[in-house]
């Protein structure tokens, strides 16, 4: 059995198909993963020896240049990564049994399925864009207004016209060179009725969040057996639990002096502080030992020796976080992130910062409701419910699903 597994997006969208493809192969399949070129994408699969098959541009490049992505740069990309998909897959999903697409909507990988006659599957890390009864598009958590059905079918509409307007000639000018008809909904056509939800039941339940019939396999968690740097081993060892800060792929354009802000609200609870530089590029502010710096490191080795973490609200962190039964503090920026906040604040595992550019004060605050004797023991308890078999239920769901239905004669 032969399984491709696509994405474009972050890390977050990146090491749960390192995850899977892991699964897939203790279950007997060859996979190759389609990703980003970034060189630290290409590094985690080669960690797991999963083969990396380039696709489109550099995430890195995209989301860290000089400036904020604009309306003009959304419609480039997306052509862009609809060409880079009807070109990359088709060579590399050709003999496959399985497609499987995630990431920013994906268009372009259901049509090199069809046209292959392979199976597709979509995948998803969370409900938060996907179109419901209930939900207007885009509502952040907590501020929803209460529409009437038909205005909610009304925005949802609007919604499919958006992603339409970024895709839909890109998408059916390859699918006419294929030889396949035009879609009129590039949305619903890549979502399917029926995709996977790659998250953990207790930190996302998905009823009456969407109008699609999920099926929800858990979070497909890449097991991490790196040791922790020697001199991370160090500091660790050296004093008491540091407070984690790290926000990943997310470049924080919206706080220019977010390292000072971050090490102040810290060290105003007594705390050590623990930097990861991710793409927001965090560093020391002075040369004082209560604080120490790192590159990417083990998260699932590091979060359980913290006094908190102190995140983005990407999905993978939240997950790790929540496994490791350590307190979080969750400053949200985009997408999904402040639906994840809500649920770590409304579990009581953690605390939501209200708004993406937090201050001394406003972080201090957040830290201050995390750091409690009842949120770790919350914390701890949560933990123990979080399942880390999501990988392989979606392993053998795929390939049941491939076997069961044969592969198709193609277009």
């Amino acid at each position: 059995m032969r399984v491709l597994l696509s994405t474009w997006g972050s890390r977050g969208d990146v090491e749960p198909l390192a995850g899977l493809a892991v699964r897939l192969r203790e279950r007997g399949a060859e996979v190759q993963v389609c990703a980003p070129p970034d060189e630290e994408f290409a590094a985690l699969l080669a960690g797991v020896g999963v083969p990396l098959v380039p696709l489109g541009p550099s995430v890195r490049s995209v989301v860290t240049g000089g400036r904020a992505p604009t309306t003009a740069d959304a419609f480039r990309v997306a052509a862009e990564l609809v060409a880079a998909r009807f070109e990359t897959l088709t060579a590399a999903a050709e003999g496959c049994d399985v497609l499987l697409a995630t990431g920013l909507m994906p268009a372009g990988a259901r049509s090199v399925a069809e046209k292959l006659g392979v199976h597709y599957r979509l995948a998803c890390f969370h409900t938060f864009g996907l179109p419901s009864r209930h939900f207007p598009p885009g509502a952040r958590p907590g501020k929803q207004s209460s529409p009437e059905e038909t205005d909610l079918k009304v925005l949802w509409d609007e919604d499919a016209r958006r992603v339409n307007a970024l895709y839909g000639e890109a998408l059916n000018r390859h699918r006419a060179a294929i030889g396949l008809p035009p879609v009129d909904n590039v949305r619903d056509h890549v979502l399917t009725d029926r995709a996977l939800l790659a998250a953990d039941p207790v930190l996302a339940p998905w009823r009456s969040l969407t109008n699609l019939d999920l099926v929800q396999t858990g979070a497909w968690i890449l097991p991490d057996e790196r040791p922790l740097p020697e001199e991370l081993e160090a500091f660790l060892d050296a004093g008491p639990p540091p407070v984690y800060v790290g926000f990943g792929s997310v470049a924080m354009r919206l706080s220019p002096d977010l390292a000072r802000v971050v090490v102040e609200a810290v060290r105003a609870h007594g705390r050590r502080v623990l930097l990861s530089r991710g793409w927001a590029d965090l560093a020391l502010i002075d040369d004082r030992d209560d604080c120490f710096a790192v590159g990417e490191t083990n998260h699932q080795a590091l979060f359980g020796r913290v006094a908190a973490v102190v995140h983005h609200g990407g999905a993978g962190t939240t997950t790790k976080a929540a496994l490791a039964g350590v307190p979080q503090v969750v400053v949200p920026q985009f997408v999904d992130q402040p639906h994840w906040a809500a649920r770590v604040d409304e579990l009581g595992i953690g605390a939501a910062h209200e708004g993406p550019s937090p201050t001394v004060e406003s972080l201090s605050a957040a830290l201050g409701r995390a750091l409690t004797p009842e949120t770790r023991a919350r914390a701890r308890a949560v933990a123990g419910a979080i399942r880390t078999d999501g990988a392989d239920v979606a392993a053998r769901l795929l390939l049941d699903e491939a076997d069961r239905e044969g592969r198709p004669v193609p277009a």
